[in-house]
C-alpha cells in the first residue's frame, strides 16, 4: 500500500511545484552604447596608431568614417594615418574631403599646408 501512496504523492506534487510561478528577476540594464560612436572609434584609433598597430588604427577611422560620415575629424584622421605612412597623395585627398565638407577646418587646413611645406623641403634637396 505504501508504495502505491508514493506515485499519487509525487503525480500530486510536480505539479504544484511546476505551478509555483517564478521569482521575477530584477530587469537588467541594457549595455552602454557610447553617446557618440564616431568619437570613440577616433580614439581607439589613435590609440591604436601609438601602440605601433598601423592597419587597425586604419580600420577604425575608416569605421568612425562609416559611423558618422559628416563628421570632418574622421577624413582628417584618415589623412593624417596615410600622411604617416608616406603616402601624401592620400593623405591630401583626405584633407580635401574634409573641405568640402567644411571648407572652414582648421585641422584639414593646416595638415595640407604641412603636406605643402614638406613636398617643398623634399624638393629643395
Amino acid at each position: 500500500m505504501k508504495l502505491l501512496a508514493l506515485p499519487v504523492l509525487l503525480a500530486l506534487a510536480v505539479p504544484a511545484v511546476a505551478a509555483t510561478p517564478a521569482k521575477p528577476q530584477p530587469a537588467r540594464a541594457p549595455a552602454p552604447v557610447p553617446a557618440d560612436p564616431a568619437t570613440a572609434l577616433l580614439e581607439q584609433s589613435r590609440d591604436a596608431q601609438g601602440r605601433g598597430d598601423s592597419e587597425l588604427a586604419l580600420r577604425l577611422a575608416q569605421a568612425a568614417l562609416v559611423a558618422d560620415p559628416a563628421r570632418t575629424s574622421s577624413y582628417v584622421a584618415l589623412g593624417q594615418l596615410y600622411a604617416a605612412a608616406g603616402q601624401t597623395e592620400f593623405a591630401q585627398s583626405w584633407y580635401e574631403a574634409a573641405l568640402q565638407i567644411d571648407p572652414a577646418d582648421a585641422s584639414a587646413t593646416a595638415a595640407i599646408a604641412a603636406l605643402g611645406a614638406a613636398k617643398a623641403t623634399a624638393a629643395n634637396r
